[in-house]
């Protein structure tokens, strides 16, 4: 009599050929999943690695746009003093224009000055990541980290000389570290959970709307803990160190910036122009409800730089924040798993609240920045969800979604394509000015005065004549330019009013010939003067970023009635 046992024994073995195909795909998913356990240090930095080596490609080869050049020159100064000063006229925090005058002890080059913000953009993913596995699954978290690594807004932002990767590291600093603080009791932690809310603060105006979302999740978090008296004490204290940094920013820098610009709300009329003309609810054009749905969705399609795409993780994230606010308490996770559905949301609220007030711009644009960790992590969690929580599914999605949006990406102006931006271009329009004869003027309109004086004067502190009301005139490399101090992007008809004003204040002889450049964003003028026989234009063009042509003074012109305005 054969046992059971005997009989089980003698049962054919099904072969991984015979197995039927979809368990098959489990023992591979499987075995993907035991790799991702046991090296998870090793997969976390490769990701990491390919996100830096990708940002040194993008900010390598390629010359500065205005912005960049405006930070650089303010701090190019003699004295800590002097480039203190020079911040007063920027419109964003010191923190970025002060790290600058350090970091030039390193070199000048495009690459060298873009470096603070490449790793801070790098260390930005680091932190993020850790903490989206602290408070959600590991396979949310790795779908953020490949996400903030490789998805092209995410490389760009920090592969530029700006202030946002600075803000993103900073504010992810000050989460990481305060749910740290919390879980542990850890007085430091939470002082560097602080030091990084102070960073932010000087590193971006809209960290103050960070700095308030922070502190409600702060006393949630407090509510589920058990801190110390010291650590309450240190978190209390603190909160009053950054109303103080917050105070002191608005008495010192954006009440100076009203001034300059007539006593206007700086953060929102000198920022409300063509380009952020619709981060702007305007009750006698807006519906109320449209623009806070458009330009919510507006910040996803920012964030993966694709529109289609945007469109279709906007409803992820809403689903995300759903399963949150419906999941049941984890006990290896902070007791607040249900909440960080609302206190995710919280975030677009405040900025929208903002700008519903007039007071900073809401939608598709860089200055919305803040919410990028955010919707992340709403996102991260639906698609982990959706894919059952295997890593190896969620990191192919994740991956499959960077390639996209790299392959067909959609751009908001004003933007600067990398191949119109190569070195090689501006290298060539530099040598070209410098075989201007010396007794011919360049003219130029405020951001192409950044990047003449950048690339003309070749990095050198320059000296300048405002004697003259509304333009700024100094010598470079044996020439002299003149540039307006008004208009910052010259158009067809403000070159020609700005120019008949140049002509009258600085006494050009007729018949005196007077090269115009045009470098950076918009740069239309040459294109639409040419459309005017009367204005004989041969302009040279160095790619689709620079032009330069010559008029003379007292030649023929249209009726300036005729000339575009925008």
């Amino acid at each position: 009599m054969v046992t059971a046992s005997n009989s089980m024994t003698q049962q054919p073995q099904i072969s991984e050929e015979q197995a039927p195909p979809s368990a098959s795909r489990q023992s591979r998913a499987s075995i993907i999943e035991t790799w991702f356990e046991a090296h998870n240090d090793l997969a976390v930095a490769t990701i990491v690695v390919a996100g830096f080596l990708l940002r040194l490609w993008i900010a390598h080869g390629t010359f500065l746009n205005p912005d960049e050049a405006l930070h650089f020159r303010a701090a190019n100064t003699p004295s800590w003093w002097l480039t203190y000063q020079r911040s007063l006229g920027i419109a964003h925090p010191p923190l970025l224009v002060f790290l600058l005058h350090f970091w030039r002890a390193f070199g000048m080059s495009e690459l060298v000055l873009r470096l603070p913000s490449v790793i801070a953009g790098t260390l930005f993913c680091l932190i993020f990541y850790a903490w989206v596995a602290n408070n959600f699954s590991r396979t949310a978290a790795w779908v953020s980290l490949i996400f903030v690594s490789l998805l092209p807004p995410m490389v760009e932002l920090s592969a530029e000389l700006r202030h946002y990767a600075l803000l993103l590291v900073f504010c992810a600093g000050a989460l990481y570290f305060l749910d740290k603080a919390l879980s542990r009791n850890s007085v430091w932690r939470m002082s560097v959970s602080l030091l990084c809310l102070y960073l932010a603060l000087l590193s971006h105006y809209s960290a103050v709307l960070f700095a308030a979302w922070l502190a409600v999740y702060a006393l949630v978090r407090l509510r589920s803990s058990s801190p110390s008296a010291r650590v309450l004490i240190t978190w209390s204290a603190g909160q009053v160190g950054a109303l103080g940094i917050s105070l002191f920013l608005y008495e010192v820098y954006i009440s100076g910036l009203s001034r300059a610009f007539s006593g206007s709300n700086v953060l929102h009329g000198f920022m409300q122009d063509a380009y952020l003309l619709n981060s702007y609810y305007q009750p006698h054009r807006d519906n109320l409800l449209l623009f806070i749905f458009a330009r919510t969705g507006g910040v996803f399609q920012f964030l993966f730089g694709q529109l289609a795409m945007g469109d279709v993780m906007f409803p992820l994230f809403i689903v995300g924040i759903v399963l949150l606010i419906r999941s049941q308490p984890d006990p290896t996770k902070p007791r607040i798993t249900s909440r960080l559905g609302i206190l995710l949301v919280m975030p677009f609220v405040i900025n929208c609240a903002a700008a519903l007030a007039g007071m900073y711009p809401y939608g598709g644009t860089r200055h919305s920045s803040l919410l990028i960790p955010f919707a992340l992590a709403g996102v991260s969690v639906s698609l982990a969800q959706l894919l059952k929580h295997r890593i190896s599914f969620g990191m192919a999605a994740a991956l499959g979604v960077s390639l996209v949006c790299h392959l067909s990406t959609a751009k908001e102006l004003p933007y600067v394509a990398p191949d119109a931006q190569r070195s090689a271009n501006m290298q060539a329009a530099m040598a070209f000015i410098h075989q201007i004869p010396a007794g011919e003027p360049i003219f130029a309109d405020l951001q192409s005065n950044l990047l003449l004086s950048h690339y003309l004067c070749e990095q050198r502190l320059v000296v300048s004549d405002r004697s003259i009301p509304g333009f700024v005139s100094y010598e470079c490399g044996g020439h002299r330019v003149i540039a307006s101090t008004t208009k910052y992007i010259f158009t067809a008809r403000s070159f020609y009013d700005q120019w008949q004003e140049m002509v009258s204040k600085y006494h050009m002889q007729p018949g005196s010939k007077i090269w115009a450049a045009q470098m950076g964003w918009y740069t239309y003028v040459a294109f639409e003067l040419a459309n005017f026989p009367q204005f004989q234009l041969a302009p040279h063009d160095f790619g689709p970023q620079i032009q330069i042509f010559d008029l003379k003074v007292g030649q023929s012109m249209p009726d300036p009635k005729l000339l575009p305005t925008t």
